[in-house]
């Protein structure tokens, strides 16, 4: 099994409810997939020298997943609420470094 982060972006068309969201969390708590996850609120960039960029805004919230692998993990977003809003949710791979 391997970890995946899924990022949800603010570009759904409609917010989720919070029925959604337990649905959907429910779903992969049953799966045994559910490792985490938060909103993600306010913050800072920086930089030791120079300036750094500025915080990344279009990204709401993460889930951490476990899964077999990329496909698994891509199947997972099924029911997802911003995904089923027509929002994205980009998929990033969490390698283990042993």
């Amino acid at each position: 099994m391997a970890d995946f982060l899924l990022l949800m972006h603010k570009d759904a068309a409609r917010a989720a409810s919070d029925e959604d969201w337990g649905a959907y969390l429910g779903k992969l708590r049953a799966g045994g997939h559910h490792e985490g996850g938060s909103v993600i609120g306010p913050g800072v960039t920086m930089k030791k020298s120079g300036s750094a960029p500025d915080v990344t805004g279009h990204i709401g919230g993460f889930i951490l997943i476990e899964a077999k692998d990329l496909d698994a993990a891509r199947a997972l977003v099924a029911g997802n609420p911003v995904f089923e809003n027509g929002g994205t949710v980009e998929i990033r791979a969490l390698p283990r470094s042993d």
